[in-house]
């Protein structure tokens, strides 16, 4: 065992939960964001102004989106450069048996497939055919064997919390909201399970409430330590800035949170707001206004007659509720000494 261990310290193999669940999910968040997702945004933008040249720029950006996650995975896993450049291929291979769940997929491909060729790395004379033929091999028939499985399985959760989103409107938009926006407080990636999930309609709806309630309510609530800086640092970049000051104090955590569980069900009951864009925007709220954004683009994908309501249902849920909400709750933490001074400061 001794010798074991000491072989997979030397080839940077190490399982553990921050680098399976944290640091390679996260990296496949990112990958998604530099592909599908910007791809999506072109795609819009293109239609809507009639610029041309954006869709077909996001043509090939989506066209990618396998490759780039598998690539975020392997370079959040440290693999030496053949392991990084075989993963394009096993990317491509998950994401495209994957179908629906290829996010997810690919995550689990990926990692198998950049843990097996970091272990063949350098250990033979003829490394740059052996590391390449075992990355993409292992990769590939993995693909093959459990891509569509997987697949499957994540479109059957996915589609069963959008069932059970449209049955319990109310109880479930609490539930996904809450949930959600916390997972992208946390260091794990709400982006990549929305997008594993395929979570969209009501129920992305609902993810796009609990996200930006986090995002805008952290901004406002620390917005007397941390200023403007602060502001938008955490209104379009992300709440996890935070999680360290969570760790010393949690109970600040209790004010974006409150308000999350109040607009989840408000999005899904009241404005019946619908993610029907790319499934990774439900879980991005704020973020570069991804969300927001993803809300539109389902509109414009859906042909619907986007009215007055619309734009007031959407302001309410991803901005002014989340900042009047929980400015409020935060108010009440610090007057009864939940939260203290400098509780919520950031090192920007």
């Amino acid at each position: 065992m001794g010798k074991v261990k000491q072989f997979l310290e030397k080839k940077n193999v190490n399982f553990s939960l921050k680098r399976y669940g944290i640091d390679a999910l996260g990296a496949m968040a990112q990958g998604l964001f530099a592909s599908l997702l910007i791809g999506t945004i072109l795609d819009t933008l293109g239609a809507q102004l009639g610029v041309q040249i954006l869709c077909d720029i996001a043509v090939y950006a989506k066209a990618v989106t396998g490759v780039a996650m598998a690539v975020a995975i392997g370079y959040a896993l440290q693999c030496p450069p053949l392991v990084l450049f075989s993963l394009a291929a096993v990317g491509q291979a998950a994401n495209a048996l994957g179908g629906a769940g290829g996010p997810l997929a690919v995550y689990i491909v990926a990692t198998i497939a950049a843990e097996a060729g970091k272990l063949v790395s350098k250990e033979t004379k003829i490394d740059i055919l052996v590391t390449p033929i075992v990355t993409i091999g292992v990769g590939v028939l993995l693909s093959i064997w459990c891509a569509p499985a997987i697949g499957q399985a994540a479109s059957a959760v996915g589609s069963a919390i959008m069932w059970a989103t449209e049955l319990q409107p109310f109880l479930m938009g609490i539930l996904v909201s809450v949930i959600v926006g916390i997972a992208l407080t946390l260091p794990i990636s709400s982006a990549a399970i929305c997008a594993a999930l395929g979570l969209t309609g009501l129920a992305g709806g609902a993810a796009v409430a609990g996200c930006c309630a986090q995002m805008v309510g952290f901004a406002v609530m620390s917005f007397r330590e941390n200023r403007w800086g602060g502001l938008v640092a955490q209104g379009l970049g992300t709440s996890m800035l935070q999680m360290g000051n969570i760790v010393r104090n949690p109970r600040i955590w209790i004010a974006p949170t409150l308000a999350s569980a109040i607009t989840g069900p408000l999005a899904t009951c009241v404005f019946r707001l619908e993610m029907n864009g790319a499934a990774v925007s439900s879980g991005m709220g704020t973020c570069g206004m991804v969300g927001p954004i993803g809300v539109y683009t389902g509109w414009v994908n859906t042909g619907i007659t986007i009215t007055a309501m619309h734009w007031i249902g959407l302001a309410l849920i991803a901005i002014i509720l989340p900042a009047v909400l929980t400015w409020g709750f935060g108010l009440v933490c610090r007057k009864i000494g939940w939260i203290k001074e400098n509780d919520l400061k950031l090192d920007l």
